[in-house]
């Protein structure tokens, strides 16, 4: 059975790549974020004393936020596919914070061990989003709490508009989706939280507002042109430069219940 597990988590992982990568540029963007700009959702529900684990953590910002939201009786431990990010999360020295490198196909932890799992922007890439969840499911306690947030590509507010910024961003969303991953993710939080026999508690959508459209503009042009999508992604930057530009990503966050046995 354990080796039927490992070849099926193997499968999956082929089937899918993280679209975004993990070149400088990239990981200095997903380290921009915090617990205060990207997990406030979460935020009443963390409690002193809380054993917390972060699936695909990046390089630890927000998890370093959690750790401060739960005290020194609490305890973080962010899991990450790859090597490169778990080497620069561990940079962060807090006694009551850990990195892994896992799959959140297969966590190296045993049933019942959290009070709160955590996920933010990892949803939209994985080939069997159920199959994460369902491995959620078994590490959390019973009444145990689970926050997800991915974003959803089919709320995106661009201004002014462009039929090249609009192309640009389709071929991003075609990248995405040939890597394995899903760009309408946001919508379908609730529907896989359900599917992996949660009670979901609560469902709700915001936007982030990129204070400066280049940021965002460098980051997708860059993955575009690695694939040979140049005007587009040339397109993209030109409009970013627009003093008027205004680059409006939604973000959905679901909140699931693990049910009393």
């Amino acid at each position: 059975m354990a080796q039927q597990i490992n070849v099926l988590t193997k499968t999956l992982i082929m089937l899918e790549q993280y679209t975004p990568g993990h070149s400088r540029n990239a990981t200095e963007f997903m380290a921009a974020r915090s617990l205060q700009t990207h997990g406030a959702f979460i935020s009443p529900y963390l409690q002193p004393g809380m054993k917390i684990l972060d699936c695909g953590c990046g390089p630890g910002t927000i998890a370093a936020g959690l750790a401060e939201a739960v005290g020194s009786s609490g305890q973080v431990i962010g899991v990450d596919s790859a090597e490169s990010q778990i080497a620069l999360a561990r940079n962060r020295s807090m006694a009551n914070l850990g990195f892994e490198v896992a799959s959140v196909y297969r966590l190296p932890f045993a049933d019942n061990t959290f009070d709160l799992v955590f996920s933010h922007a990892l949803f939209e890439h994985l080939a069997n989003p159920v199959k994460g969840i369902q491995e959620l499911l078994r590490v959390l306690r019973p009444g145990g709490i689970a926050g997800l947030c991915s974003p959803d590509w089919g709320g995106f507010i661009l201004s002014p508009a462009n039929p090249q910024v609009d192309n640009a961003i389709g071929s991003y969303r075609a990248l995405q989706e040939k890597n394995g991953g899903d760009t309408l993710a946001g919508r379908k939080l609730a529907g896989w939280l359900k599917e992996g026999d949660f009670l979901v508690e609560k469902l709700e959508a915001r936007y982030e507002c990129y204070p400066d459209s280049k940021v965002i503009a460098e980051y997708l042009a860059i993955q575009l042109e690695k694939t040979g999508v140049m005007e587009p992604a040339a397109a993209l930057r030109q409009w970013a430069l627009l003093p008027s530009s205004l680059f409006a990503q939604a973000w959905v966050s679901a909140i699931g219940l693990k049910m009393e046995e």
